[in-house]
């Protein structure tokens, strides 16, 4: 079986993982975060959300956060923007990417940002279009993409209309999010097959949640695909607030952990990653999610 030789993974973390803790997390903490996943070999870092402090108060010092992050050479800092008002507020701190969201369930996208799926997209393409004038690169993420908590099983179909819908506006990359972690391999790969009808093999990533601990598994049929862009959160961080029960993005320790002992480059440092992972779980005093980190912090111990 031939898989990519190399994969790039941008690190969810400081976004997607740290937006649902109920407990605010001071800006310092966050940028040293940033700092750390840099050093440790991320080149892709999903920094913070340009969304109203009212929806999502974690997210309320993204302007500063952007300020006082000590930029790396060749790292690119992606930031949420779900409409205008956030993508003007976002293009002030000079991000290389922003990230729009359309799910591909009607009832996620009216409980999640409160419109049907064509209102999102007609929401978005203004946003896309003022993106690219400015020379900044825009990702897209089709949500609940295999399993919605209101309607159930997605149906591949939904997944290429919204993929679709996103290349018609401009968007230039697009994940599939299987935001519940409901997802298992056959299903997932029917749902990237559903994208790759409108997007190149280099145009596609995947965004897996481990509910059901199906997200390794489900990492690995996708690069059976040949797909070589994935997101991960550090030490499992995250969960979405739509979802009841569901869990973190996949750890990225146990993504690198799996990659290099297939053979496949990351440009990551392992051990450096999980001092990231254990350095914002210290804070947030709790264990990192990821058992990859669990079995070398252990072995560290020993």
């Amino acid at each position: 079986m031939k898989f990519p030789n190399k994969v790039k993974i941008v690190d969810v973390g400081p976004r997607d993982g740290l937006q649902n803790e109920k407990e605010p997390v001071p800006t310092e903490v966050k940028i040293e975060l940033v700092h750390r996943l840099q050093d440790a070999g991320l080149k892709e870092i999903e920094v913070t959300s340009f969304v109203s402090p009212k929806w999502v108060p974690q997210m309320g010092d993204n302007a500063e956060v952007m300020a006082g992050i000590e930029r790396k050479s060749g790292v690119r800092y992606s930031v949420l923007t779900p409409n205008m008002k956030g993508f003007e507020a976002a293009a002030q701190s000079r991000p290389h990417e922003i990230v729009v969201f359309g799910a591909a369930s009607e009832a996620f996208s009216r409980r999640n940002i409160n419109c049907s799926i064509a209102e999102s997209i007609e929401r978005f393409a203004p946003v896309v279009e003022a993106a690219r004038a400015k020379g900044i690169y825009v990702r897209g993420a089709v949500s609940v993409a295999v399993g919605c908590p209101y309607e159930g099983e997605i149906a591949p179909e939904r997944v290429e209309l919204v993929a679709r819908l996103m290349k018609e506006i401009g968007v230039q990359h697009l994940g599939v999010a299987d935001t519940i972690g409901t997802g298992t391999p056959v299903k997932v790969q029917r749902a990237m097959e559903a994208a790759l009808k409108h997007y190149g093999l280099d145009d596609v990533s995947g965004h897996f949640h481990d509910t059901y601990g199906q997200a390794l598994a489900n990492t690995l049929a996708a690069l059976e695909m040949g797909v070589w862009q994935y997101d991960a959160s550090v030490a499992g961080l995250g969960g979405c607030p739509y979802a009841k029960g569901a869990t973190g993005n996949v750890a990225t320790e146990d993504v690198v952990y799996m990659l290099h002992g297939m053979g496949i480059a990351t440009d990551i440092d392992l051990d450096k990653l999980i001092d990231a992972g254990k350095y914002i779980s210290d804070y947030l005093k709790r264990k990192p999610n990821s058992r990859a980190a669990t079995a070398i912090l252990n072995k560290r111990a020993n």
